[in-house]
């Protein structure tokens, strides 16, 4: 069949063979997984010769660079190839590939267009080396690369590449809880021109959200007094916002309770950051380029203005965190009658301890409310001790 697959009036990727009789299929049955009664060939790739003409650079939500290269259009299994990405800086450095050059491309799996080899007999001596940026392409801010990562990444807060990524985990419930902010309501801040950045959004005025499709005064008021309410959200929160690289709930927290205020953390050296319990020297790193950014700091600064908390709600936490539950892991579960799972995640964390989100040999608490499901069960199957909210207000005393 490979030998007639150019003859066909249609493009095939492989083929199956299957035994045909009902009862011998029957008879053959299957596995797990799969029929014993039928099988699949893939081809290899097909494979075509074009050239580089350029090789670009694009930007995606998270702030990755990605070059890719701008091809002299071919066809290859049907389907007209002009583009193949190019992964990151070390992906062209195992090609050895220049712009300009000839180069044997491919369908991976039939779909994805690829660069598989560079045709270096073919050069001239007019090819050009490729770098990569060291600003980026799409707003001019910092482009950082920690040791040991393969992907380089543009560090600016208001890129507008990034900046629906960023508005949405800015609004997202763990870190300032603006619900009325979508997908929907994104786009159009970004396509209105009314936002380049998370600080704009509180500059947003009644008019300006009812202007917009699907906005009636009523949800519009909503969405700017979640606005409001969101600068009174704990220092942490604020941290997790930002969207720093490595830097989760979590870390986080352990940065709000260590430094006390946005100003300290971002006056912090790497040595600095990397001398505190749980933060490496990649975090360490990625935190302070973060903060080394021009943009980046300009934005803390009109939060800061804007009214939005940048300091502890409470100042006595900061270096004297009480550490009773140190290298306590806990499991949470059910509803709890006085306070919310993210209040109880809060007060454990700020006391040393750690919340994760399943039951093993390694959690030392589950505490648990009303219904709580699996996780209960699963904790009296493996013996580990189950607390109540009363019982964990008396360990925290």
């Amino acid at each position: 069949m490979e030998a007639k697959r150019d003859d066909l009036d249609y493009e095939i990727d492989g083929v199956v063979v299957k035994v045909n009789s009902t009862a011998l299929q029957d008879e053959f049955g299957a596995t797990g997984k799969a029929p014993r009664w039928a099988v699949a060939y893939k081809y290899a790739a097909r494979q075509a010769t074009t050239r580089v003409n350029d090789i670009v650079v694009q930007v995606g939500r998270t702030g990755a660079l990605t070059p890719v290269a701008m091809l002299e259009p071919v066809q290859l299994s049907g389907v007209t190839v002009s583009r193949s990405t190019l992964h990151n800086e070390d992906e062209i450095e195992r090609l050895g590939l220049k712009i300009g050059d000839y180069v044997l491309v491919e369908r991976g799996g039939d779909v994805i267009p690829k660069v598989v080899k560079v045709i270096e007999s073919k050069r001239t001596g007019k090819e050009k080396k490729f770098r990569l940026p060291t600003t980026c392409p799409v707003c001019g801010g910092l482009v950082s690369r920690p040791e040991g990562e393969a992907v380089s990444r543009c560090i600016a807060a208001d890129c507008g590449a990034q900046l629906i990524g960023r508005l949405l985990h800015f609004a997202s419930r763990r870190a300032m809880r603006i619900e009325g902010l979508g997908v929907a309501l994104a786009e159009q801040l970004l396509d209105r021109k009314l936002v380049k950045d998370v600080a704009d959004l509180y500059a947003l005025t009644l008019d300006d959200l009812a202007s917009l499709d699907r906005m009636a005064k009523k949800s519009a008021s909503n969405v700017l007094a979640q606005i409001e309410e969101s600068k009174s959200r704990d220092l942490w929160h604020l941290v997790y916002g930002l969207g720093i690289r490595h830097v989760g709930e979590r870390t986080a927290g352990i940065l709000a309770r260590h430094f006390g205020s946005l100003d300290r953390l971002a006056a912090a050296s790497v040595g600095e950051l990397d001398e505190i319990h749980e933060i490496g020297l990649t975090m360490a790193e990625s935190i302070h380029d973060w903060f080394a950014d021009s943009g980046n700091r300009e934005l803390c600064a009109r939060l800061t203005r804007s009214g939005v908390r940048t300091k502890l709600a409470d100042e006595s936490t900061r270096e004297q965190t009480d550490q009773r539950f140190a290298g306590k892991v806990f499991v949470l579960t059910g509803t709890l009658p006085g306070m919310t799972r993210d209040e109880a995640r809060e007060l454990i964390e700020s006391n040393g301890g750690r919340v994760t989100g399943s039951v093993s040999k390694k959690t030392d608490f589950v505490l648990a409310g009303a219904d709580p499901g699996s996780k209960f069960d699963k904790a009296n199957q493996l013996g580990v001790k189950l607390i109540d909210e009363a019982e964990f207000k008396k360990m925290l005393g």
